[in-house]
């Protein structure tokens, strides 16, 4: 039987300070030219949209002066107007380097064998999950490594903090593997399962990490090819200042109508999403947790996480650890790049309900980061990331307070400023701003023949994205009442806690999940009685009161499998295939 572990190397992991002094920096040697330049156009083009919006609307306001609701509609408006724009101007960038500059999306990766001089882990970290889907990406990805001739030089690790009962089907499935695997493949279960993902990975590093050079990180679902992987080695070996790659992986394995819906919006609207993240993160990137390399060393003495003052939800120890880890690497002076390419894959969750339990996760260890951004020695931008992805969860509550303001306005005072006195100007700049995006990723996806021949052909890609616009329109409400309970738990000092993540497609009736959708109802009826109120009020609502209404329904049957295979049958939310990655199981792909 082969061995189970390696021979210990270990490595100290030291422990950061988020307070007093930053420790010292070595020097950035990948910046991008002109990096400070292009965040200075993405910030001011922001702005500009944002005065000239709110501009109007003051002035539409102050016709007969500015009452206390007017007021407390502008700071809500102007906000949440610069929060779609920002990501709008980005989107745009994004679109022009891809259709201006010839950048081709997610490209291939290549690097040179030669080069590899030293030792690389993968490491997939698992907790519960289904044995057989994991066991069969691990084979794949194997066969991938040795596949793409960097065998000798790279390692696999499974790092278990499942139970024991789960832990002796892990391990037997591992025996199989390892016995066949072109490469090492290792497994270690964790009999304390210490601050998550970051302490397995912790307990990785201080036993194993001073025998690597390199660890590619993985999540469960993760799907890597041996190229991919190759490809990324070979540049951190020639460009020694670079501490993190992260991989921009597309989803796989979409079943159910909202994994073929969200699969198809990813591969539709994502790359020129992250073609302008790329172009203004440039050295100050983000890290995903997950389909990524890191350097070992710079990991170690950069990113031990301390546990935040206080209990969870606050307080406790880092759920969002990824992008405080990022942030802790280029304080260091350590590059963080993102990297468009093939070959790097995960899966989404198979429901609504799935995805909303996941996002809660996210939104606990977003709002942590609001306690780090005064950390000594983060680059600016760095704190940029963590406020933007701790605001990703506040302009949910701020939406609903603005919406409750104008009906409050229009049920007290008789009329409603927003629906009465908003310019068309800005009617129509808010419409351009929410779906420019939808429509030059559509552009994208249309201008090259064998583009669109890859996504099942221009009527293909015109009635997915038809179909996927007002999708969208009916799940934005559900979702900002997800995130209001959400952060309603979180204020009340309820912890998310560490559960597996679901990734089995199983349908879900009307009446399984009409028990937690009574609070979206509730709010679509009370929107739907402001037709007492204001009728145009009430129109200018109904896409909210719809979604809301027809919630129990639209995640009923956006989770169905059958109804997805139909829809993929007749040419709806096609995407390309995946590149080959090894004897994947098709049920994975």
């Amino acid at each position: 039987m082969p061995a189970n572990l390696p021979e210990e190397a270990p490595l100290e992991m030291t422990l950061q300070k988020l307070e007093g002094n930053p420790p010292g920096s070595i020097e950035v040697k990948t910046t991008p030219q002109g990096l400070l330049g292009k965040r200075l156009l993405l910030i001011a083009a922001t702005g500009v949209l944002g005065m000239a919006a709110s501009t109007e609307v003051r002035f539409a306001f102050s016709r007969d002066g500015l009452d206390f609701i007017e007021i407390l509609l502008l700071l809500l408006f102007v906000p949440l107007f610069c929060w779609i724009a920002f990501g709008f101007v980005s989107s745009t960038i994004g679109f022009i380097k891809l259709m201006v500059g010839g950048h081709p999306g997610f490209t291939a990766i290549t690097g040179s064998i030669r080069d590899l001089d030293n030792r690389t882990a993968v490491l997939m970290p698992v907790y519960n999950e289904g044995v057989d889907a994991v066991m069969g990406r691990v084979e794949a990805m194997a066969t991938s490594i040795a596949a793409a001739g960097v065998g000798k030089h790279v390692d696999f690790f499974i790092l278990s903090d499942s139970n024991p009962e789960h832990g002796k089907e892990e391990w037997a499935a591992w025996e199989k593997i390892a016995r066949e695997a072109p490469i090492n493949v290792y497994y270690r279960r964790r009999e304390k399962n210490i601050a998550r993902k970051p302490g397995n990975i912790s307990e990785w590093l201080e036993r194993f990490g001073s025998a690597y050079e390199y660890m590619v990180i993985l999540d469960a679902d993760s799907l890597m090819s041996g190229d991919a992987i190759h490809g990324m080695i070979s540049i951190m070996e020639q460009r020694p200042s670079i501490g993190l790659l992260q991989t921009v992986p597309m989803t796989i394995n979409a079943r159910t109508v909202f994994q073929r819906w969200m699969q198809f919006a990813g591969y539709a609207y994502g790359p020129i999403a992250s073609a302008g993240l790329l172009w203004w993160s440039g050295s100050e990137a983000n890290f995903w947790g997950h389909n990524a390399i890191v350097r070992v060393k710079a990991f170690a003495e950069s990113c031990g996480l301390p546990q935040l003052g206080g209990a969870p939800p606050f307080g406790g120890h880092i759920l969002s650890h990824d992008m405080v880890e990022s942030a802790l690497l280029r304080r260091r002076g350590w590059a963080v790049h993102m990297l468009m390419i093939d070959g790097s894959y995960e899966e989404f969750p198979p429901t609504i309900v799935d995805h909303a339990i996941r996002d809660r996760r996210w939104m606990q260890g977003n709002l942590q980061h609001l306690r780090l951004l005064d950390a000594p020695g983060l680059h600016w931008t760095s704190r940029m990331h963590l406020l933007i992805g701790a605001s990703a969860y506040l302009t949910s509550p701020a939406w609903l307070v603005l919406i409750i303001t104008a009906i409050a306005q229009a049920g007290f005072q008789g009329h409603n400023p927003i629906t009465e006195t908003t310019p068309p100007s800005v009617l129509w700049l808010t419409i351009l701003l929410l779906f420019g995006p939808k429509f030059m990723g559509l552009t994208w996806l249309l201008s090259r023949r064998e583009r669109r021949e890859r996504y099942g052909g221009t009527w293909s890609v015109i009635k997915s994205v038809l179909l996927e616009i007002p999708l969208a329109v009916l799940l934005a409400p559900v979702t900002m009442v997800n995130q209001l309970l959400a952060l309603g738990e979180i204020l009340l000092g309820r912890s998310s806690g560490w559960n597996a993540q679901s990734r089995e497609a199983k349908g879900l009736t009307v009446r399984d999940v009409l028990p937690n959708l009574k609070p979206h109802i509730l709010l679509g009826v009370l929107f739907a009685a402001t037709v007492f109120i204001d009728p145009i009020t009430a129109a200018w609502l109904s896409p909210l009161t719809i979604g809301l209404l027809t919630a129990p329904w639209l995640v009923s049957l956006t989770s169905r499998t059958g109804a997805g295979a139909v829809l993929g049958r007749n040419g709806y939310f096609k995407v390309p295939p995946p590149i080959n990655v090894g004897r994947v199981p098709s049920e994975l792909v």
